[in-house]
This record gives C-alpha cells, structure tokens and sequence, in this order.
C-alpha cells in the first residue's frame, strides 16, 4: 500500500457549519475526495446571496477550493449531486453547471429537497478521483 492509498484527512474550509455540526467540506481518503454538500455561503463572510445562480457559483467555487486542497480538480468528478428546494431554479443553473462539468460529464443526480436554511436554494456535493482525469 502506498502512503497516497493509506492517506486518510479532513479539509476544512472554514465554514462555521463545520464546528457547529461537526463535519469537514471535505474528506480525501487514498485517491478519493468525498466533497460534502456545499451550499453558496461565501465563508470568508459568511453571507449568501438570493440569487441561485449566484450561489451556484458560489457552490462551485467552494467545492474547487476542496478539490484543490485535496490535489485535485473538477477534471477528476465523477459524480455530482444536486440538491434544490426549487425544482425551477435548477434550469436556470445549467449554464454554470456545465461550464465546470460539461467536459468531465460524470454521473449526475438532482434531488428536490428542504435544505437546512431557507435562504439556501441549491447545495453540491461531488466525488472525485484524484489522477482520474486531465487537470486542466
């Protein structure tokens, strides 16, 4: 066993979420990166915008820091999950969506469900392969 398959660390952004539920963003075990759902709180701030496109950026931004953190990129997804309250916000996403995933095409689910703050509207969570694709 190599020491990158015994590896096994917490990445943390942050997020005051993650001491007060007590999880980390992101959880990089061998070659794989398990991101946590990831909604668009700017956690430098801690504010969230009201648009759900803005927090789709947002989402993606704070998922790439994990990734990066954990020696790996958006080339390296090979599943995402959406999560929205809102079945008509996900359409207008699909620009920004595609513009992280559209080359990497992994395996996709979108879920309707309540998330844990009202003002959220869309949360991520992805699973990556660090080596599994071209870093672009």
């Amino acid at each position: 066993m190599t020491k990158q398959q015994a590896e096994r660390r917490a990445i943390l952004s942050g997020s005051t979420f993650e001491e007060q539920i007590g999880y980390a963003r992101a959880v990089v075990d061998g070659d794989w990166v398990h991101v946590s759902g990831t909604t668009g709180f700017d956690y430098t701030t801690m504010t969230i915008s009201e648009d759900v496109v803005e927090q789709a950026e947002q989402c993606l931004r704070n998922v790439g820091a994990a990734l990066e953190e954990a020696g790996a990129s958006f080339a390296d997804v090979v599943r995402v999950r959406y999560l929205l309250p809102e079945r008509a916000d996900f359409e207008p996403c699909w620009p920004v969506l595609r513009r992280h995933f559209g080359q990497v095409r992994p395996a996709a689910t979108m879920m309707m469900c309540g998330l844990a703050d009202p003002r959220m509207k869309i949360e991520i969570e992805v699973y990556a392969r660090r080596g599994g694709g071209s870093h672009v």
